[in-house]
């Protein structure tokens, strides 16, 4: 393969392949908790778009496909909530979905903005804890949302993440 991934700001032309992405990667989440009625698979295209408009969203493209993709919003304290990290299966497992966390967190790190990352996920989704565990994230939180999930939410101050060139 000889194209190399390339890492940058999503347009909203970018919410259709976006769209069937998440679709497509949070297959594995909602059969690892026998729920297909989660949000990734049923968010529609406008909600999306309003996401594209109202935060952060990059993606990583191979060629002119959409093989990654990830989102942040900064609140008024400082809070990064970076949700939906995406990476088409056949990419995962080569790092690319640290690479785009490094590059949201660099993004909103940028002019001081975020002062801490913050982001959740299943607790039986082992591979994006050690993911965020690898990327210094630590457990903060656990909510038991019904019988079959808990939501664990993970954080880490901006300055763990960035890489700051000092005078």
């Amino acid at each position: 393969m000889g194209m190399s991934v390339t890492i940058s700001a999503a347009t909203e032309q970018d919410a259709e392949q976006i769209l069937k992405l998440q679709f497509l990667c949070y297959q594995s989440e909602a059969e690892l908790y026998g729920d297909y009625s989660i949000e990734p698979l049923t968010q529609p295209l406008d909600s999306l778009k309003a996401e594209l408009a109202g935060g952060t969203v990059l993606v990583a493209r191979l060629g002119d496909e959409v093989v990654a993709s990830v989102r942040a919003v900064v609140d008024s304290e400082g809070t990064a909530r970076i949700n939906k990290l995406i990476v088409h299966p056949r990419m995962q497992r080569h790092g690319l979905g640290g690479r785009l966390l490094d590059a949201i967190e660099t993004r909103l790190s940028e002019g001081g903005a975020a002062k801490r990352f913050q982001l959740f996920t299943g607790h039986r989704s082992e591979h994006n804890l050690t993911l965020y565990r690898k990327h210094g994230y630590e457990p903060v939180s656990t909510e038991r949302v019904d019988e079959r999930l808990s939501l664990v939410t993970l954080a880490k101050g901006a300055a763990a993440g960035a890489f700051v060139a000092s005078a």
